[in-house]
């Protein structure tokens, strides 16, 4: 069922019940409102894990992993992964950046080494990204060897955007992380940094995240909470100038490297906050957990949730960032990243062989390694109906695509001519009518078959012909 048919359907139960039961309870109420909350995450140290993940949510505490819980962006450049990814609207919602650490643990890099650029994808819609840039942010800084947990919020008093991270970096004779902040309209170029955030003597600080608070719900304008060892909450009525100490959360028993990754969300059906954070619990599982308040400006107010009253889903949510959704946006993203089981395209002549890619090119192979290389995610045709387009599990928005009737895993770029070029039609296997041959929308006289176990785009007239271009769709 399409996403806005069920948030119909939804709200239609909602309207039911409220005639047949004295109240509803808070998560039936987020169940029938509209609409949801979307979390950018990523979910620890492995390769895979060091990428970017959506979660979706209905009520902002149970959480649904998107795209069968695979990564739905992937960076190719830097050290080739990110962590601590946050999420920027545009004030007129017409623009979005992804920013995150350009940081991969065990797989090449170390904290130590890190990098002193950020990666940035940037959309129009909320689906269709940008390829990965770097932007160089701690380079600008002497001594600085590294750039962390970027985040950006808009300015209204300089009409830009406040780009903020930590570097690692000697001052006064002092190697320590602070936060540094530079302005920025486009996140391609930056002011030149400045410390923003800086504890007295040998503290570091290591991430901070901060937000606006509505106009009459409290003292300040903004709250920021900071992974400082202390877990400092501070609010402020301007983003650049004095902070005032609100407390800590030490009084949760929220201290040193217990936390990071702190995140604010403001709950949109009623006057409640939470705060997630990433919490390393003393069995070492490190993922989200949400502290309630309805007073972000009252430390005592706030309140740890028991587990059994909130969900994470099935992977790890690790210091990300959270968006309310408008349901234009939350009827894109349900669609562009619905559960589909990832698939193989396994060969009907060489049934030791699979389609796969290596180094973007696609060939038949046996044994494939890593396996994700062989697996595939069939997608609803990119264009017309009833056709279908193979989208990579490990590199997601890649799909397999002829040009000069070879193919290559290949980048969508929005192009009319990308998805037709990436589009199919399945029909009975050409060799055997209870297998599949997949005929090209573009050129419906050829079909997708291996030669020298190359994948091809051929016309297809020979019993050996019909046997390369057929193929079983398995799991």
């Amino acid at each position: 069922m399409p996403a806005v048919l069920r948030r119909l359907a939804a709200i239609l139960v909602a309207v039911g019940l409220l005639f047949t039961t004295p109240a509803l309870d808070a998560h039936q109420r987020a169940e029938a409102a509209e609409p949801g909350y979307l979390m950018v995450h990523f979910t620890g140290d492995s390769a895979t894990g060091q990428q970017l993940y959506l979660a979706h949510s209905t009520d902002g505490l149970h959480w649904n992993d998107l795209n069968g819980g695979a990564p739905i962006l992937r960076s190719t450049i830097g050290t080739k992964g990110v962590r601590d990814p946050a999420l920027i609207r545009s004030p007129d919602g017409s623009r979005y950046w992804i920013i995150a650490t350009d940081l991969c643990v065990r797989c090449g890099s170390t904290y130590e080494n890190g990098s002193p650029s950020l990666v940035v994808w940037e959309s129009t819609d909320l689906v269709t990204w940008s390829e990965p840039r770097l932007l160089n942010v701690a380079g600008a800084i002497p001594d600085g060897r590294n750039a962390w947990a970027p985040e950006a919020i808009w300015n209204p008093e300089t009409n830009d955007y406040v780009l903020y991270w930590a570097t690692n970096a000697t001052v006064n004779g002092v190697l320590k992380y602070r936060i540094y902040y530079a302005r920025t309209t486009d996140f391609r170029t930056i002011t030149t940094p400045r410390i923003w955030i800086d504890p007295p003597g040998t503290t570091p600080v290591v991430d901070t995240q901060m937000t606006e608070v509505p106009a009459g719900a409290g003292k300040y304008r903004y709250i920021r909470v900071s992974g400082d060892g202390r877990n400092s909450v501070e609010g402020s009525n301007s983003i650049l100038g004095t902070w005032t100490d609100l407390g800590t959360l030490s009084s949760l028993g929220l201290t040193g490297n217990v936390v990071e990754g702190p995140v604010w969300m403001k709950f949109r059906d009623r006057d409640e906050w939470a705060l997630y954070i990433d919490y390393n619990s003393p069995q070492g599982v490190r993922e989200y957990r949400p502290i309630l308040t309805t007073d972000p400006f009252t430390v005592a107010d706030y309140r740890i949730l028991p587990p059994e009253s909130y969900d994470m889903g099935g992977t790890a949510k690790r210091h990300g960032a959270i968006t309310t959704l408008t349901a234009a946006e939350e009827s894109r993203v349900l669609a562009r990243w619905p559960h589909t089981p990832a698939k193989r395209l396994q060969s009907y002549n060489y049934q030791d062989r699979y389609v796969r890619h290596a180094n973007f090119d696609v060939r038949i192979d046996p044994a494939v390694s890593p396996a994700e290389d062989a697996q595939f995610r069939p997608r609803p045709g990119l264009v017309g109906t009833g056709t279908v387009s193979f989208e990579s599990v490990n590199f997601p928005g890649y799909f397999l695509r002829h040009a000069n009737y070879d193919f290559q895993l290949v980048r969508d770029d929005g192009t009319a001519q990308f998805a037709a070029d990436a589009t199919f039609r399945q029909v009975p296997g050409l060799a055997d009518a209870s297998w599949s041959s997949f005929q090209s929308y573009n050129h419906p006289d050829r079909y997708i078959r291996h030669y020298a176990y190359q994948l091809r785009l051929d016309p297809i007239t020979t019993a050996t012909g019909r046997s390369d271009a057929t193929f079983h769709v398995t799991n």
